[in-house]
């Protein structure tokens, strides 16, 4: 152990209910407000853990490298998703926190923590969505119907009174459960069972980001011209190799531009633009 960790003064102080209620509280009001196409929600997620982080890190570097860890992409559903990820980072950057300061093994990994997210977000998300957006809030507002009808001024209030009532409530309740599932499941989240179970939803993760991407990069070549007589279509031909190819050869462009130059999403859509307004011009596109 360093002389660094025996240090008292940078003991992470104990996690409480109430220290995750009043997290989860600022993500609940700050969801939508750093809303980013680079990060989308995670400036969110990080505003909200702030005051948890600093009780864990009083070392100025290991707070900075928490700042990082939580301010990676990171997008989900208000409460189901918000929730569950907001108790349970809480708890896993505790663990992280006495690791670091009793100078053991850091079993609560990097990876480990931003897998564990990124498992989490898309499936709590189509649950939350699915429930709140989708059934909660029209049973609110069927209860409300009549009242409107008769005139009553409660018709139009209550379904916004409750629905929001509602989301605040079941997120606070989530967010502790989180955390109290993440406090008494740490040796289980260190396993190797869960570890590639997280690993496959991750990789699960990047094959629907394939899909997505197939589904809605539309890019096709107009290019066409005759060959001894007989007509030339680029696009037939690079149909009957491979179908999806220049939608295909763009998203990996984008990607290796990403990992070359870095997250610069803005320049990245620029130059993009730019070259298939060129490619357009010249009649290859």
């Amino acid at each position: 152990m360093t002389e660094h960790n025996l240090n008292p003064k940078l003991a992470p102080e104990e996690i409480t209910i109430k220290d995750v209620s009043k997290a989860y509280l600022r993500w609940h009001f700050a969801n939508e407000i750093p809303h980013s196409f680079e990060r989308y929600l995670a400036p969110s997620l990080l505003w909200a853990l702030m005051p948890i982080l600093r009780k864990l890190y009083k070392d100025d570097d290991r707070l900075r490298a928490a700042y990082e860890r939580q301010l990676l992409f990171f997008n989900t559903q208000l409460t189901w998703g918000g929730g569950v990820i907001t108790g349970l980072m809480s708890s896993m950057e505790q663990e992280r926190a006495r690791q670091e300061y009793n100078d053991e093994e850091i079993t609560m990994s990097d990876d480990l923590m931003y897998n564990t997210k990124a498992g989490l977000m898309g499936a709590l998300a189509g649950i939350g969505d699915s429930i709140d957006s989708g059934t909660v809030q029209y049973i609110f507002i069927a209860i409300a119907v009549p009242w409107a009808q008769n005139g009553n001024p409660m018709g139009a209030l209550f379904p916004f009174i409750g629905f929001a009532l509602y989301q605040v409530l079941i997120g606070l309740f989530f967010a502790r459960q989180g955390f109290t599932m993440g406090r008494n499941a740490t040796g289980l989240m260190q396993s190797s069972g869960v570890k590639n179970i997280i690993e496959l939803l991750s990789i699960l993760g990047m094959f629907m980001m394939g899909v997505l991407a197939g589904n809605y990069v539309k890019v096709s070549s107009s290019l066409a011209f005759d060959i001894s007589g007989r007509p030339f279509v680029l696009q037939e031909t690079l149909d009957t190799i491979m179908p999806g190819l220049l939608p295909l050869a763009v998203v990996l462009g984008v990607y290796y531009y990403y990992t070359k130059k870095g997250l610069k999403v803005t320049r990245a859509l620029v130059g993009l633009t730019i070259v298939l307004a060129v490619l357009a011009g010249v009649g290859i596109l």
